[in-house]
């Protein structure tokens, strides 16, 4: 018999259909499959990842409602980025190599690159010590490619 995390991305994955992205509330979830609210968190949180194919959009004083979304297959290129290249720390010169790589490969526009390196440059990252930088960066720098993998290329959103 599968246990309970097994069922509820089961059912998560099913409700998806053809559909990109599913809007769910977490409280539902839980009486749904009588659990604890923390049960659908820890099922969201590891199994519905970027490096799984899937990104979470929650906002505070949603009611507990999340949107969760398919990441496209051509966003793999992408998620292996994020999932391997960057780490808990990166770079700004390492950050400008991987813009300047995906610009070549026409994932990503000049102007994107441009916004990309003015969020992640030192002048943008206040914290004193490069340590701190480099980590606020990778996460800066992590967010920033998430957020592509959720739009379809050509700017065109879900």
């Amino acid at each position: 018999m599968a246990n309970i995390s097994d069922v509820i991305e089961s059912f998560l994955i099913d409700l998806f259909g053809d559909e990109r992205s599913i809007y769910i509330s977490r409280n539902e979830l839980a009486q749904y499959f009588n659990c604890a609210p923390s049960q659908i968190n820890y099922v969201l949180s590891t199994r519905f990842t970027v490096d799984k194919g899937f990104a979470i959009e929650s906002r505070r004083g949603g009611g507990g409602y999340v949107t969760l979304v398919k990441l496209c297959d051509d966003d793999s290129y992408i998620a292996e980025l994020v999932r391997h290249s960057i780490g808990d720390s990166i770079s700004f010169q390492r950050v400008c190599q991987i813009l300047d790589r995906l610009v070549s490969d026409k994932i990503i526009t000049p102007r994107e690159r441009e916004i990309a390196k003015s969020m992640t440059c030192d002048k943008a990252i206040l914290s004193c010590d490069k340590l701190a930088k480099d980590v606020l960066r990778a996460g800066i720098f992590k967010n920033f490619l998430t957020l592509l993998m959720k739009f379809d290329f050509g700017g065109e959103n879900l």
